[in-house]
């Protein structure tokens, strides 16, 4: 079956010493591509330069929530310089995460803002990270829009009633390794009520490892226990979610 990882941090130090060997597994186990994701200016400057390298990387451009204090003011600037290669395919992670407040409330809107309008410009799917900030992120993605494609919640965390409420402003859900959680009955509700159609199969490696390697590093081929777990839920064949997964991705990220 094909696969698709639509959020790694590949170019991260957890992978220094086996880059290779994880990016060659990407051939043999079928993938159709994976997205990389820059999570600040210079870091997605290295996500870029790994994507050039291997066919199968693409890669994204944004400004964490929790780098918004410390963005340079000419980073839009910069990002458009960087949508001069192809391999750039979306806007992001940008977004809020009201957990950790690493940055300030004030700097992530603010920046979170001005991501979403530089993803409307350009026209590029946005991947929105959204940590208890699920109101005020609604609001803001409400308020200002979307890129003619959309976008998706990274990590989706809320319940199936956010779910519902990010498909209908035309986003997809991102589903990695915690639907595998013996006890994540919530993330289990918001798959059954938005249905396959609507989520994209994801890892966040190196974080977020799936329950058989919980604790240890996660890398892309570790997908496929997020593509099973799906396929469980929903009872369906897990060759059609595979299948279904790689489009909803193809479709938003692939030009």
């Amino acid at each position: 079956m094909r696969l698709t990882d639509t959020h790694a941090h590949l170019h991260f130090h957890q992978f220094e010493k086996d880059l290779q060997q994880v990016l060659q597994k990407l051939d043999s186990h079928n993938f159709s591509f994976v997205i990389n994701v820059g999570i600040d200016v210079e870091d997605s400057k290295k996500a870029l330069s790994l994507s050039l390298k291997h066919e199968k990387l693409y890669c994204s451009v944004g400004v964490h929530p929790h780098e918004a204090s410390n963005v340079p003011d000419n980073f839009l600037q910069v990002f458009e310089e960087l949508l001069e290669h192809k391999k750039v395919v979306a806007i992001g992670e940008c977004g809020l995460d009201y957990y950790r407040m690493l940055s300030s409330k004030e700097q992530q809107r603010k920046v979170f803002e001005a991501q979403l309008k530089f993803a409307k410009d350009v026209d590029l799917p946005v991947i929105v990270h959204v940590r208890d900030a699920y109101d005020e992120a609604y609001e803001i993605i409400s308020r200002v829009g979307l890129p003619t494609r959309g976008g998706v919640v990274h990590a989706f965390s809320a319940d199936e009633e956010w779910a519902l409420k990010f498909v209908e402003l035309g986003m997809y859900i991102g589903v990695g390794g915690p639907i595998t959680y013996p006890n994540n009955h919530k993330l289990k509700r918001a798959v059954m009520t938005v249905g396959i159609e609507n989520i994209l199969s994801e890892t966040d490696c190196p974080y977020l490892a799936p329950q058989p390697i919980r604790g240890k590093r996660n890398e892309p081929i570790y997908v496929r226990f997020v593509v099973e777990k799906i396929a469980m839920i929903l009872d369906m064949d897990i060759e059609d979610v595979a299948e279904t997964l790689v489009k909803n991705a193809e479709e938003l990220f692939i030009p």
